[in-house]
């Protein structure tokens, strides 16, 4: 896979729109504490986001330097990769969300700020991962079994996991210098008690949040390098996918029920892409991208598909 080395306007650029769209999204969806956001809102604004994403992977066609259809396609296979195993961390941020009994009308604002935080430190791991990969090759083989073994790892995963933030080991440093309430204050972080400034449970939960989104980004980032090795390519797709995360998960939770197979079919696609990374290294045996873009929408789909078919079924 050749790598094409952008110049810095292009990263300049890319970066003033991430901003400008999040903006954008603060201020139009889901406004502080306001109104509690509904499915219709939510589907609305995933399909805003889904849409922008296919709008700059047509820029990307029309205008990447190099082999701009093949580009195209691996933006498509990374932002797939992403979105679809972002999805079950959003699943996970609904039992969060539950644990510390934060209302859904204020679950936004740290959905908001959780995914401002994910996308600087996914910037990091992404420039971190091309550089290593640049220089040492191999590495990909450790990528590779690494995700064959967390695919392998989703078929064993109980969905009735228990979930206590106050194991976190961010958390309780925090706690250790930082005085916390065990009350909620609408959608404040942070509130002053008696000349003392106190963190909410509301911050604790973004703690946790941006931290669980860390280990989410070691399954994630590895499995995008299957498909691209160009860093432009890796993080424009990555970031598209969470950028769209906030009214992702308001559309989820109202139909979380009907997933519950979803598991399977992300731990297959992290499966195959290990698998593919194993090829390339070890054989040099490389799986087309509009290949690997059929695979991992086709099974997505299909797991969705069942969860539905199989809950409406036991219903």
């Amino acid at each position: 896979m050749d790598v094409v080395s952008m110049p810095l306007w292009a990263w300049i650029l890319f970066y003033v729109l991430v901003l400008i769209m999040l903006v954008i999204d603060l201020k139009s969806f889901g406004k502080k504490g306001q109104h509690e956001v509904g499915v219709s809102e939510a589907l609305k604004m995933t399909a805003v986001w889904i849409g922008v994403s296919l709008v700059f992977c047509v820029g990307i066609y029309f205008l990447y330097p190099g082999d701009s259809h093949e580009k195209a396609m691996e933006f498509l296979a990374g932002y797939l990769i992403e979105k679809s195993l972002s999805m079950d961390n959003l699943f996970v941020f609904l039992m969060l969300f539950s644990f510390f009994g934060i209302q859904r009308k204020y679950q936004h604002e740290v959905l908001f700020w959780g995914i401002f935080g994910a996308l600087v430190l996914r910037s990091i791991f992404i420039f971190a991962g091309a550089a290593m990969v640049q220089r040492f090759e191999w590495i990909l083989g450790i990528f590779g079994i690494f995700l064959i073994y967390t695919g392998i790892k989703m078929f064993s995963h109980k969905d009735d996991e228990s979930i206590d933030p106050s194991k976190n080991i961010f958390v309780k440093i925090f706690k250790r210098f930082f005085p916390v309430t065990d009350q909620m204050h609408e959608d404040k972080f942070f509130i002053v008690e008696q000349g003392r400034r106190l963190a909410t449970p509301l911050f604790i939960a973004l703690i946790v949040i941006e931290t669980t989104d860390v280990a989410f980004a070691v399954d994630s980032i590895p499995a995008v390098f299957s498909v691209s090795r160009d860093p432009f390519i890796i993080l424009t797709s990555n970031i598209f996918a969470i950028l769209g995360l906030r009214a992702l998960y308001f559309a989820l939770a109202a139909v979380a029920k009907y997933f519950t197979y979803l598991k399977y079919g992300l731990g297959i696609i992290l499966s195959f892409v290990g698998i593919k990374m194993l090829l390339e290294v070890l054989w040099d045996i490389e799986v087309p991208t509009h290949w690997s873009l059929v695979t991992i929408f086709g099974v997505l789909l299909l797991s969705m598909g069942l969860s539905v078919i199989i809950s409406k079924h036991k219903a």
